[in-house]
């Protein structure tokens, strides 16, 4: 973008961080067939979601449909799949986490 002698304008910071392809998610979603929680974690978020609600993934085809309820985003692949174990593995992590996204949770 440029302003109106021609200077670039540089983008404001919350305009650049609206998708980045190169980022790795950890996500929770939930079911609204059990109220259970799932954990995850992908590059693709949208397709990952349409993966768990068409039935393509077999830990949750019988716990259809799944909403996403919140989800964190990292750099590296690494990082997210260890957030994801830590998550799914240690109690304390998870339920801090579930202190904080309570109402999110409901």
């Amino acid at each position: 973008m440029k302003n109106s002698v021609g200077v670039p304008t540089p983008i404001p910071l919350s305009a650049q961080i609206i998708y980045n392809s190169d980022m790795y998610y950890v996500y929770i979603l939930k079911s609204l067939k059990d109220d259970n929680i799932y954990f995850g974690s992908t590059n693709d978020l949208r397709r990952r979601l349409s993966d768990h609600n068409t039935g393509k993934v077999p830990s949750t085809k019988t716990r259809r449909p799944l909403e996403l309820r919140y989800y964190e985003a990292y750099f590296k692949e690494s990082e997210a799949r260890h957030r994801e174990a830590s998550l799914k593995k240690d109690g304390r992590a998870l339920a801090q986490l579930k202190r904080r996204i309570t109402d999110s949770l409901q």
